[in-house]
């Protein structure tokens, strides 16, 4: 995983609540078995019409909002079923942080152990944030090391982050990499069992 400390890009406003994890990645493409390829079915029912033909009234889709890795999106987003591809898909796709004022407890977790900062920040502060993300362009500022956003209109706020996940996020460790930082440990324990 590709770690960071800090992110300045673009940020879009993605304006849904409940935005559930069929919507993110429907089930029909989930037969893959790897972590990548999945960008391009994100949100396949809202970013093409019944044609295959895009949906150019769709956030995504719209000229100005392309490139933006951080995503600002209503309450509740990545409800409904656990599925890993969610965040798989949204990283896939070129997001690496979601700002919402709550996420499903199942998808913020799944997120957090793939690489994907997800940020909770109150209703006032998302709804500035969703305002500004509709004009482009729009840039935020993610300190993740300081745990702040600022933008160049003068917000600034801090948000909390589980120190672990910090450190795993900064440093773009999984579990996996974790536990292969102790594999002289892990080696000395099996040879002292034998």
């Amino acid at each position: 995983m590709n770690g960071f400390k800090t992110l300045q890009d673009k940020a879009i406003s993605f304006d849904r609540a409940n935005v559930d994890t069929d919507q993110i990645i429907p089930k029909q493409f989930l037969k893959r078995i790897e972590k990548t390829g999945f960008g391009k079915y994100l949100f396949y029912d809202w970013r093409y019409q019944s044609d295959g033909n895009p949906n150019q009234d769709f956030e995504l889709n719209m000229e100005e909002n392309q490139g933006a890795s951080i995503l600002i999106a209503n309450e509740n987003f990545g409800c409904g079923s656990s599925r890993e591809h969610a965040p798989w898909a949204l990283m896939d796709y070129g997001f690496n942080v979601i700002i919402a004022p709550s996420f499903a407890d199942i998808f913020h977790q799944n997120c957090l152990k793939n690489g994907l900062l997800p940020i909770k920040l109150p209703h006032d502060q998302v709804n500035y944030l969703l305002d500004k993300g509709k004009k482009q362009p729009y840039q935020l500022k993610v300190d993740l090391e300081n745990q702040k956003i600022t933008d160049e209109k003068g917000f600034s706020t801090e948000f909390s982050i589980d120190p672990y996940w910090k450190t795993m996020l900064v440093n773009g460790w999984d579990e996996i990499e974790i536990t292969l930082q102790l594999d002289d440990k892990i080696a000395e324990y099996e040879k002292a069992i034998v």
